[in-house]
């Protein structure tokens, strides 16, 4: 990772991407570094039993009030609270020693899963402490990010940053389905308590498996009035914020397609099967893109393909115009999940952009963003798609995402800099 005082570009940065590239190509050099082994297993761990835990409590909210809306609720407050939590404790990432922010983070989690599971615990403290959990997953998601770039150097970080989101989509694809298949033999109650177990085995690998380093910064104050100042410091560098803004604005138009699957499904007559192949498509194109970018091509040519793969990645969308059936609907998404192969280059010029000591709150500010801004997406879609056919709902968000992006990405290819540039980053 890049200083402050070792901005992106620099001699040194080519340096050590070319010594990485010397090592080997692949996402089996990353699992040769023993602490990545112990991230990845307890990010595994954590991805399971976040899916058995939404799906868990959506049933027994479900089976106690009969309402949908309270059942949405469980999956949105998933998403909601990131903002605040990215503007408010933020500042934990850098300002305590990572394992043991990571490690508190999952006994935290897992505690609150306790109360949910007691059967006399009230619907709304159901919510609260599901509430509780999404404030923490934004530190914990940041943390763990920051934390990578100190196991992993060069294209090695590239490919383990690869991985952990391929587990995350990929849970997408299997993971619900693989948790309703669960609650055949389970109770919600009794599948809460392998949430439960998942967090604890996560805390368990971070605690045993990576090593104890000191917290990036040190200092007294206000930490929430600390985290909003970090994330206006972080905005202020034109070069931060125009990355931050290439990470949100795609994935905010991407989820539109999700927000509007069942109503596009019912119009096409797809029903249950063709709903969750339509849902399917997108991350499983996101799966492939990243593997094949990942596995098939160097440093160097993903940084070249990454601006022309972000603005072409909403153009399958806007053909939606034409009124795909189930087949060609599918095919589309998982075009635009291909697409998302361009985050594999964004991730180096991020961590070369962020000052070293700031970067656990950037990396949890960008997780809070991304989350919030999808949120937001999936529900300005439903909004819309109360008035206008759900084709049109998905073609509006390609087009306007498209030209969204072209924007960010003007700004992104003039802020990046020079091979030979000397300036502070942050500063």
């Amino acid at each position: 990772m890049a200083s402050s005082s070792s901005p992106a570009g620099s001699g040194d940065v080519v340096i050590l991407m070319r010594s990485e590239e010397s090592v080997g190509r692949g996402y089996a050099a990353v699992f040769v570094v023993p602490e990545f082994r112990a991230i990845f297993a307890a990010h595994l761990l954590s991805v399971l039993g976040s899916v058995f835990g939404e799906v868990a409590l959506a049933v027994l909210v479900f089976h106690q009030t009969g309402s949908a809306l309270l059942t949405a609720l469980v999956f949105a407050l998933g998403c909601l609270p990131y903002a605040l939590s990215g503007l408010l404790v933020s500042g934990f990432a850098d300002r305590h020693p990572p394992r043991r922010v990571l490690v508190a983070c999952d006994l935290l989690s897992a505690g609150c899963v306790m109360v949910m599971a007691v059967p006399a615990t009230p619907l709304a403290v159901l919510f609260v402490f599901r509430f509780a959990i999404a404030m923490i997953s934004p530190l914990f998601t940041g943390t763990r990010a920051s934390s990578l770039a100190d196991i992993l150097q060069g294209d090695r970080y590239v490919l383990g940053r690869s991985l952990m989101r391929i587990v995350s989509q990929g849970s997408q694809i299997v993971g619900y389905g693989i948790g309703g298949l669960a609650l055949v033999w389970l109770s919600p109650r009794a599948a809460l308590c392998v949430t439960i177990c998942t967090f604890l085995g996560s805390a368990l690998l971070l605690r045993l498996g990576t090593g104890d380093r000191p917290a990036r910064v040190s200092g007294g104050g206000a930490m929430m009035r600390e985290s909003i100042a970090s994330a206006g410091r972080l905005f202020g560098d034109a070069r931060i914020r125009a990355l931050l803004l290439m990470w949100w604005t795609p994935p905010m138009f991407f989820v539109v397609a999700e927000g509007v699957a069942a109503p596009f499904a019912d119009a096409t007559g797809a029903g249950p099967v063709g709903f969750g192949l339509f849902l399917a498509a997108m991350p499983a194109g996101t799966v492939v893109g990243e593997v094949l970018t990942g596995v098939l091509l160097r440093p160097a040519a993903r940084d070249k393909i990454a601006l022309p793969l972000a603005a072409v990645s909403l153009l399958p969308m806007a053909a939606f115009e034409i009124r795909p059936p189930l087949a060609l609907a599918a095919a589309l998404m998982l075009v635009t999940g291909l697409c998302a192969a361009y985050t594999l280059g964004m991730d180096q010029w991020f961590v070369e952009a962020v000052p070293e000591q700031m970067s656990g709150r950037a990396m949890s500010l960008l997780g809070a963003g991304l989350m919030t801004l999808q949120g937001l997406g999936m529900a300005t879609a439903g909004a819309i798609a109360a008035l206008v056919s759900p084709t049109k709902v998905i073609c509006g968000a390609g087009a306007l995402g498209t030209v969204s992006v072209l924007g960010v990405l003007r700004s992104v290819r003039r802020t990046r800099p020079r091979v030979d540039r000397t300036d502070e980053v942050g500063g």
